[in-house]
């Protein structure tokens, strides 16, 4: 098996465990910390804006390629394995049927309040104190 093929069975199942997680948000007997790490990790997953636009050199990629399968992997491992296998078992026979993966308009809210929150970070500890 070659670079290639390796590189696209692990975007699989990254894409497979964000559609896992987006179950697993839903299930009832999901740990409190998990549903909220996995809200989070779905939302910004699902979102079609970047926290860090793909334009920006190196940085635009890192949260795609670093940021969200680290994230992705402690959500899963904050799931019970029975609930766990239940949700992979639905995203399997969804990704099936669908084909493509679900959007989230939450994870442009979710992005747009971390900028806002950054900028107002920035404002108040950076450049107000000159003013």
């Amino acid at each position: 098996m070659g670079l290639f093929e390796k590189m696209r069975g692990w975007a699989r199942t990254i894409k497979r465990d964000g559609v896992t997680l987006w179950f697993a948000c839903r299930h009832p007997a999901t740990p409190m910390a998990a549903k909220l790490l996995g809200f989070v990790v779905v939302a910004y997953a699902l979102s079609p804006i970047d926290l860090i636009p793909d334009f920006i050199p190196v940085l635009g990629y890192l949260d795609d390629v670093i940021l969200l399968p680290v994230l992705i992997w402690l959500a899963v491992r904050l799931i019970p394995a029975d609930i766990l296998a239940t949700c992979k078992l639905q995203a399997n026979e969804w990704m099936a049927k669908e084909g493509l993966k679900p959007s989230s308009n939450w994870g442009i809210i979710f992005v747009l309040l971390v900028w806002a929150l950054a900028s107002w970070a920035i404002w108040r500890y950076l450049i107000s104190p000159y003013f």
